[in-house]
């Protein structure tokens, strides 16, 4: 014989259970009005108890709402976008919120396009963009849509809802730590040239250089990738110099392998600093000094602006969250430059 699986609680079996009409149950899960609060509690223990789960199109048919939302993310599997995605559908579920996501690995304007329109036909009432490349948040914004936009920035962008990360003065940081050490020959090992945050991130190793009357040099364009920064490791011409930053964590241990395969000990002959704070930096040899990024408080931060001008409140801008500088063992005292 086959055991038939336990049916699924209805509107109807709360109202029994909490001794009200549908109708109420009705108002207190679409959180409404007009219930006294000691049927509310009551309803919402039946709820619990029979793990009531409301129908999402019964919901949308009381409230005109569908509480969705359509969730653009582009690129690799990087570590900063991918955490933030993850968070935002973290808070999105805690505020009982469902997400549709487009993944996509290039931002050519035709496939977002086509996303966003396939958002509109599942009636989402708002849109976040999460890109590792630039312009990607520009096509969603063009489409001039009639429902709210919020796209993850390094900098802030006229017209467009944007949270992020103040990359430029983290990496100001980051080079000001190197300096205080007593280095004066620092280059840079830079991001893919398309990506706003690895180009704020050298905009802030150069300023920060400047301000010290420091020489800036560019040992690589990377793409974000280990591979990428041991390839640099191991052709880049190293003269002058006692550290590096990197422009994220993967590039600067792809840049240490190489570096100890030349015969050069970190930091001993050569300081690396890099960015984000994978998890893997702290167990590196040696542990990785690095910029960390707090992507949690950055997708929270995304969903809480999107879920404001969704519901018509005041439009306040969040301030950028400012990076904390990870100080590990990968930096060290300056030696002379060779």
């Amino acid at each position: 014989m086959t055991e038939e699986a336990p049916r699924q609680a209805t509107i109807f079996d709360v109202a029994r259970l909490a001794g009200v009409s549908h109708q109420t149950v009705s108002r207190v899960v679409n959180d409404l009005p007009n219930v006294r609060p000691s049927t509310r509690v009551r309803v919402e223990e039946a709820i619990k108890k029979l793990r009531y789960v409301p129908s999402p199109a019964a919901r949308a048919l009381v409230t005109r709402r569908s509480r969705t939302i359509g969730l653009i993310a582009t690129g690799g599997p990087e570590y900063g976008p991918s955490s933030t995605v993850l968070y935002f559908n973290a808070a999105a579920r805690d505020a009982r919120w469902s997400v549709f996501t487009a993944n996509m690995t290039d931002s050519d304007p035709s496939s977002i396009r086509g996303a966003v329109e396939a958002f509109l036909r599942q009636n989402v009432e708002g849109i976040a963009v999460i890109s590792g490349h630039e312009g990607s948040a520009d096509v969603v914004a063009g489409m001039e849509l009639t429902i709210p936009l919020v796209a993850l920035e390094a900098t802030p962008h006229a017209g467009l809802a944007t949270v992020g990360a103040d990359q430029y003065n983290g990496a100001r940081n980051a080079v000001r730590h190197l300096i205080e050490l007593g280095h004066r020959g620092i280059a840079h090992l830079a991001g893919p040239a398309d990506s706003v945050d690895a180009r704020e991130r050298e905009r802030g190793w150069r300023d920060e250089l400047g301000a010290n009357d420091l020489a800036a040099r560019v040992i690589g364009i990377g793409d974000w990738s280990p591979s990428s920064g041991h390839r640099f490791g191991e052709a880049c011409d190293l003269s002058g110099l006692t550290a590096i930053f990197a422009a994220n964590d993967q590039m600067s241990i792809g840049l240490i392998h190489a570096l100890n395969a030349r015969g050069l000990a970190v930091p001993a002959d050569m300081s690396i600093i890099g960015f984000d704070d994978i998890p893997e930096a702290a167990y590196v040899s040696p542990p990785l000094t690095t910029v960390r990024q707090d992507f949690e408080t950055i997708g929270r931060d995304m969903l809480s602006t999107l879920l404001s001008r969704i519901n018509g409140e005041s439009a306040t801008e969040l301030p950028q969250s400012l990076p904390t500088l990870i100080e590990r063992a990968s930096t060290g005292l300056a030696r002379r430059a060779s």
